[in-house]
C-alpha cells in the first residue's frame, strides 16, 4: 500500500475527513484549537464550511492529508503553534520560545485502520514541517501505557505513536483525555542526522 501525504489544500477532501455528517452543525472540521473558542463556538453552517474553506486556501493550509490512489484517507491537524489556541492554553505549556509547529489531531477513515496510515500522517506531518523550515514539531498525545483509548479520545494519538517517529518526551501537561494524562512530545527539526536518508 502506497500513501502519499500532501497539504491540505482541497476543501472537499478536508470535509470527507473531518466534516460533520450533518452540514448545518457547529462541530468539527478540526477547529477547535485551530481557532479561537469564541469564534468556533459562534461559526455554524455555512460560515463553518467557508471558515475551513478560507484556510484551505491559506499558507500554511491547516494540515496534511494521506491518500491512497487519490483517495484521502486520513487528516491530521499541524499548524504554527502561535496561530492556533494552544498559544494561550493553560494546560499544556510552551517549553520554549522556538516557533514550534504542533500536531494535533489524527483521524483515519474506517476502513483504513490499524493499517499504518497514523505512522503515515505523522512522518508526512514533519517532512512538511521541515520543508517549512519549522525549527521543531510537537505534540500532545495520551500517555496511556499500552492500555485502550477510546476511539472518541484517540485522535490526540498516544506516546508511543510519536515516540516512534523519533519523538521524544519534553513536558508533563495538566490535561487529561479518556482518563489518561497527556504529555508533551518534541522533535528537533534542526538536527540533520534525522534527515531521511537519500537513495
Amino acid at each position: 500500500m502506497s500513501i502519499e501525504v500532501r497539504p491540505a489544500i482541497e476543501f472537499d477532501d478536508v470535509a470527507t475527513l473531518v466534516g460533520p455528517k450533518n452540514p448545518t452543525s457547529n462541530v468539527c472540521f478540526c477547529l477547535s484549537y485551530r481557532i479561537g473558542n469564541k469564534e468556533n463556538v459562534a461559526l455554524k453552517g455555512p460560515a463553518r464550511t467557508d471558515r475551513v474553506r478560507e484556510l484551505c486556501h491559506q499558507d500554511p493550509p491547516p494540515g496534511v492529508i494521506a491518500y491512497l490512489d487519490d483517495e484521502p484517507i486520513g487528516w491530521a491537524a499541524l499548524h504554527p503553534r502561535r496561530e492556533t489556541s494552544f498559544v494561550r492554553n493553560r494546560l499544556i505549556p510552551q517549553v520554549d520560545d522556538l516557533d514550534v509547529w504542533s500536531l494535533w489531531c489524527f483521524r483515519v477513515r474506517p476502513g483504513y485502520r490499524k493499517q499504518g496510515i497514523s505512522h503515515a500522517l505523522i512522518e508526512g506531518a514533519v517532512a512538511y514541517a521541515r520543508e517549512r523550515r519549522a525549527p521543531a514539531i510537537e505534540g500532545y498525545p495520551v500517555d496511556n501505557g499500552g492500555a485502550k483509548v477510546n476511539l472518541t479520545m484517540a485522535y490526540v494519538g498516544t506516546r508511543s505513536l510519536f515516540e516512534n517517529a523519533g519523538f521524544t518526551k519534553a513536558s508533563d501537561t495538566g490535561s487529561v483525555l479518556d482518563g489518561f494524562p497527556r504529555v508533551l512530545m518534541r522533535l528537533d527539526l534542526t538536527d540533520t542526522t534525522k534527515l531521511p536518508k537519500k537513495t
